[in-house]
């Protein structure tokens, strides 16, 4: 099977797998909002909560969602936890390119 060549071809035959697991969890408006809203930084849940406009109850419920799909990744440091997008097939199909 050859590569996608949906869009700008962005999406390896590899990839497409791992595309369509991701699809389902990203396609609600928040958690793709809150995608948005990383990009390729690190950010704390209270700068999520304050960019975003929802309640960190709210927010910590979809990056749940986000991390059991292996889309999102956290690290905690003191009492703040801070998260990233760590899937690059995300990052690609949001036209953020993962640094190599």
């Amino acid at each position: 099977m050859p590569d996608c060549k949906f869009g700008q071809g962005i999406l390896s035959t590899e990839d497409i797998e791992t595309a369509c697991r991701s699809l389902k969890a990203i396609s609600h408006p928040l958690r793709l909002q809150i995608l948005c809203f990383i990009g390729r930084k690190e950010v704390s849940v209270k700068d999520i909560v304050k960019g975003v406009g929802t309640t960190q109850s709210n927010i910590s419920q979809h990056l749940s969602i986000l991390r059991a799909k292996d889309i999102v990744a956290s690290t905690k440091v003191a009492n703040r936890v801070f998260y990233r997008v760590e899937n690059a097939t995300v990052l690609r199909m949001m036209g953020v390119y993962p640094e190599k």
